[in-house]
């Protein structure tokens, strides 16, 4: 009878506390053993180079400094990267999409149980995607969701918006009015369902609009 293989984990949370109450959970899970803990992002990136585990639970905030998606980033562009499995308690569509858009395996809420906890590291690292229930409901439905119709021009002003560019500039480099950027705008904001420059970015990047 063979014996079956650990499965090495690096915690990366920035609270002391989560990462000791991880640490007790997962010691009661059989062939599963924490090798290492990283409080900041580039900790995670130099353990998971270091320590080769075959998974990183991977929080998103991480306080100042790199946050989780970057660092998922980092960890996956190393030479022989483990596996990305996101454990927070944060479940909004951007924070879901940029974080698979990373690379992670999976994504679970802090509020799984242990068994479900557990299933998880196993099947992301053998490499299976493994996401909790209210998670992939989100990912169903933005799925489901009808892409907003956006005019050439839309799109046009909605990519200088993701380059940071103001109204004056992107009136210059399209050569219109800045009313004429402010009522594109307005109509852009109205079709996406926001209220400020940063909002609309950010949902149309989670609804692939931007290219």
């Amino acid at each position: 009878m063979t014996e079956e293989r650990v499965i090495r984990v690096v915690l990366c949370d920035d609270h002391a506390m989560v990462r000791a109450g991880l640490r007790a959970l997962l010691g009661g899970a059989g062939g599963i053993e924490v090798v290492g803990e990283a409080a900041t992002g580039q900790e995670a990136v130099d353990l998971a180079a270091a320590l080769a585990p075959d998974v990183v639970l991977m929080d998103l905030q991480l306080g100042d400094g790199m946050d989780g998606v970057a660092a998922i980033r980092r960890v996956l562009a190393l030479e022989s990267p483990p596996r990305v499995l996101v454990l927070t308690t944060y479940d909004t569509d951007a924070d879901i999409t940029r974080s698979i858009e990373a690379g992670a395996t999976g994504y679970l809420l802090k509020a799984e149980s242990a068994d479900e906890l557990y299933a998880a590291i196993r099947a992301a690292a053998a490499g299976r995607t493994a996401l909790s229930a209210p998670v992939a409901d989100r990912m169903m439905a933005q799925l489901r969701a009808p892409r907003p119709s956006l005019t050439a021009r839309e799109r046009d002003i909605l990519e200088q918006l993701a380059e940071g560019v103001g109204n004056r500039e992107i009136a210059r480099r399209l050569f219109i009015s800045e009313a004429t950027v402010k009522t594109h705008l307005g109509r852009i904001y109205e079709k996406l369902g926001v209220d400020t420059r940063a909002g609309a970015v950010a949902v149309a990047k989670e609804r692939r609009l931007l290219s």
